[in-house]
Order: C-alpha cells, then structure tokens, then sequence
C-alpha cells in the first residue's frame, strides 16, 4: 500500500494539510502558554482560522541530545536508495482521548499540576515483561496471522488510563510491563495529573501513582496502588527485527473504547517524527517550554485515534513492539479533530525498555549526549549527492569532538541506518544508551569516513 504524506497549501486551500492532535481530545483546543522569548514552538494544536488549516513549521531547535541548539537549516535532498524512511519528516503533537466530562461537552483541556512530582513507590524486581523470551503466540501462517489468538494473548496486559486534574479529565491507555503493578503509558497521558485511575481488560479498577516521567521520550511509569496478583505483563519483542511490511497490532482505549485492536502493517521504520514536549505544572507557567520529543518512530497503518496513546503495538506473536504515540491526520473543516488516516507512530520498544527500567529504579531518566549543532544538508557522495545531517558546530569536550566530528561534516549513517535529515539524528542518539559507542558514517569534501564516538551522558550545562 502506497502512502504518501499530506502535502501543505495555501492558506485558503481545502483541509489537505496535517492536523495533529490536541493533547487530551475534546471538542475545542486551547493553546499552548508560551514564555517570553522561547524558541519557535511546533505547530499550534488547531488552524488559527476557522476552516483554514495550518502548515506545520519546522521544529525548534533541538538541545538534548547535542548541545544548546539543535537541528535546524534547509530540508535537503532525498537520500539514494534508503528504502527504510522518506526524506520528509513529520511533526505531531502527541495524541490523548476525547475528554470525558459532562458528556463530552466539556472543551479541550490540559492536565497540569503545581507540584507533580514521582511517587516514592519501588519494585522489587526490575525484570520487565513476562520472564521468558517465548511468544505466547505460535502463528501457524505468518502470513495470515490469526489475529484472535494474538488478541487474546495481549488484551489482558492492556489497561484504560483515566487522568484527572482540576482543568478536566481524560482518558489514554497504558501496558502492564510486570507483576509488580507498573504500567508504561505516553507521558502526555498521566502529565500534571492528580488523579489516576487505572482499568484492567477484565473491568477491575485501581487507583495509581506516578513512578516518573520522561518528557523528552514523551515516555512515564505509573504503578497500581494495591493491584491484584494475577496481573499479565506483556510479552517483550525485538523492535529492532522488524520490517517493512509485517503485520501489527494496535490495542488500547480510543475515544474511551477500552480493549479495542486494530491491524496493519509496519509502514516505514525509523521515521523521524517531532511532537511538543509534555511538562507537568500550571497552564501559564512559563516553565512549560520543553525541548520537543524527536522520536525514531515505528509507522504503522494500523487504526490510531485518541486515547490510543500509549497502548501497544505487538507483532502476529503477540510481543510489544512499541508504544503508540501519535498520529497524523487532516484537517476537518471546522477546524475539529478527524480520526485515523492510517498514519500512525509508535515508540520502538528497545527505547521504552531502556527507559522505563529507568524510571522504574530511579522515576527519572537519562539520556545520551553527542554534543554537536546539525541542520539538515547535503554532501557529495561519489558523483550522487546524499541528504544528512550536517554539522554546524561541535562543542568542546564532548563525545563528537573527540570522534573527530568537524563543522561541515555531513553525517549519513549512525551503525549503519541511514540518517538523511538533523531531526533523524536526533531520533538515532535519542534512542541510544549512555555509554554506548556508536560508528558514525561522514561525508566529509567527498569522502566517506568512519568515525567512532562513545556516548556521555548530558550534563545540565549542556542543554
């Protein structure tokens, strides 16, 4: 099946442009609070003009990951032969279910809290999933998956999240990841929440606390207050074993519709895809300007819609493969909210566990740190030119300077997976681990180097 990304007009055009999601649904949106002199934020959750929708701008500069500014510059030219990933990146704001109060009524609104802050509960245990690498379920087609099977093996281990704050309520999903009561969810799902209520498949429900959060992955941990002892946690799969065209399935809460599935296909892999940070704190704070989230993400056309957010996406043996997080859709007439057009993006599951584990032990997490300012740029390759990631700057005494990274440089791999933009940069070293060595592929004058750098974790002086 051929997809092909909604293409901007003009300002008077018919709602051909992407419309992303407000966080936590409804009927109207509320925009965003701003502070004086923050970079440009992503694109406003509704078109500024009834009827009229909004193109989606380039995202703010990225600090995480490289230092105090990010990606930035010029799209460049498609890559040759990528095959894993279109030049075009996208921007999403995250996605949550349509808000449940007075019967819907109730305009869009957002859950923050003066004084969230992770709850002191701990684990026993940080061994994530079920114990065992085995499927629970054996396909005898891989393809023509019984996809009842699958259902039944999964469904128990996904949970409806209800987040309620003095703003209003809303509901996302969330997956049981062991038998110690954590649930990973999306953290737009749970951030600034006073209450939560957790729902299993089978009706039981549980109050929950916040174990930590992650904005910067839009990832959090909550763990069920007094939960039962016979809770399902999900079987963990390979992220990284997946490919184009496999077959998938996505479970969760949409539009408060618990234990819903849905099937598709893998879409795309390694799909940079930029959605606005989630900070937890008072609707006019200021301190709400968060770096955006720059996710390597699954694309899968499988059916998301709000209140999806952060269920799972499982392959035909029923092993989670990601987190669902966001979807792309058009904009209605209106200026309302559409559902799914088949483009939607889940978290690799090989970053959910890296980050989840940490937020189990410690409620908060930390990241890889490659210190350099890229903006998307092309290079010579041989006689072909080659989009990447091209460095404007390296900071001193970090990770890219001693690999020998120089301005100019125009990185197009990272272990071998094509990188064509800064934003794909971005996503790689995201989904990296502190102290991992990576082989960073460059294109420097026309040539083709090999270069090696070890991973720091980032310091609060860097960004």
């Amino acid at each position: 099946m051929h997809e092909q990304q909604p293409t901007p007009t003009g300002e008077n055009s018919p709602g051909t442009t992407p419309q992303w999601y407000t966080p936590h649904g409804g009927t109207a949106t509320t925009e965003r609070p701003t502070a004086p002199g923050s970079p440009a934020a992503p694109p406003h959750d509704h078109p500024s003009t009834p009827g009229a929708p909004t193109p989606p701008t380039a995202p703010p500069p990225v600090s995480g990951p490289f230092g105090p500014s990010g990606p930035s510059g010029p799209q460049g030219s498609p890559p040759s032969g990528s095959g894993r990933r279109r030049t075009a990146e996208i921007t999403a704001v995250a996605v949550l279910a349509a808000v449940l109060s007075s019967g819907g009524t109730l305009a869009a609104t957002r859950l923050w809290d003066d004084a969230q802050t992770p709850s002191a509960a701990q684990s026993s245990s940080t061994q994530l999933g079920r114990g065992t690498d085995q499927a629970p379920v054996q396909q005898a087609d891989a393809a023509n998956p019984d996809w009842a099977a699958t259902a039944a093996a999964v469904s128990p281990s996904v949970v409806a999240i209800s987040a309620e704050s003095p703003q209003g309520a809303g509901q996302g999903s969330g997956v049981i990841i062991d038998d110690q009561g954590h649930v990973v969810t999306n953290n737009h799902v749970v951030a600034g929440a006073q209450k939560l209520t957790v729902t299993l498949n089978d009706g039981r429900a549980y109050p929950a606390e916040i174990r930590g959060t992650d904005p910067s992955t839009d990832l959090a941990v909550i763990t069920i207050t007094d939960g039962p002892s016979d809770l399902t946690p999900v079987a963990f799969g390979d992220s990284d074993a997946l490919e184009v065209g496999d077959p998938v399935m996505a479970v969760g809460n949409p539009l408060g519709l618990a234990g819903t599935v849905t099937t598709g296909i893998v879409s795309a892999l390694n799909r940079p895809v930029t959605t606005e940070a989630e900070q937890p704190g008072p609707r006019n704070s200021s301190t709400q300007q968060a770096e955006p989230v720059v996710t390597n993400a699954i694309q899968t056309s499988a059916a998301i819609n709000p209140g999806n957010s952060g269920g799972a996406l499982v392959n035909a043996s029923g092993q989670l493969v990601g987190i669902n997080s966001s979807i792309a859709s058009l904009g209605t007439a209106s200026g309302g909210q559409a559902g799914s057009i088949g483009i939607g993006f889940a978290i690799p599951v090989t970053e959910v566990r890296s980050i989840a584990t940490q937020l189990i032990e410690t409620g908060t997490a930390v990241h890889a740190y490659l210190g350099v300012v890229p903006q998307t740029g092309t290079a010579s390759d041989g006689s072909a030119t080659r989009a990447g990631a091209e460095i404007r700057s390296v900071e001193q005494d970090t990770p890219a300077a001693a690999a020998g990274l120089e301005p100019g440089d125009v990185v197009i791999a990272v272990n071998g997976e094509p990188v064509d933009s800064a934003e794909s940069l971005v996503g790689v070293v995201r989904e990296q681990t502190v102290g991992s060595t990576v082989t960073l592929t460059v294109l420097r004058d026309g040539t083709r180097l090999e270069l090696s750098a070890t991973l720091t974790e980032r310091s609060s002086t860097t960004g």
